[in-house]
């Protein structure tokens, strides 16, 4: 069974960095597609990073694109997120999910595809 535990959330400024932690068991070399979503109050979740098999391909949100980087370490099962230059509008819950993709490109920043999650971890910035 697939768990996925978040943790290294906290409070910042604006302009501030994060680093988001996701520990995963469970997984095997089928759970391929795995990454972030977030979460703000009254706001439908969305997708923020994920990664393709091992970081061989990415997809970034446009909002978070040049100040976030997904990145993985295969060998403790983790995936991570760094966040930088955070802004008031990154606060949300940010979970972390995995699914089986069939290829590349079915490894998208949709919700609806992602069978696995993680109870979350709260972010806020403040201004």
């Amino acid at each position: 069974q697939v768990q996925l535990v978040e943790s290294g959330g906290g409070s910042v400024e604006t302009g501030g960095s994060l680093r988001l932690s996701c520990a995963a068991s469970g997984i095997t070399s089928s759970t391929n597609c795995m990454g972030w979503f977030r979460q703000a109050p009254g706001q439908e979740r969305e997708g923020v990073a994920v990664f393709y098999t091992n970081l061989r391909s990415t997809y970034y949100a446009d909002s978070v694109k040049g100040r976030f980087t997904i990145s993985r370490d295969t060998a403790k099962n983790a995936v991570y997120l760094q966040m930088n230059s955070l802004k008031p509008e990154d606060t949300a819950i940010y979970y972390c999910a995995a699914r089986r993709a069939v290829y590349n490109g079915d490894c998208r920043l949709d919700r609806a595809l992602y069978s696995y999650w993680g109870q979350g971890t709260q972010v806020t910035v403040s201004s």
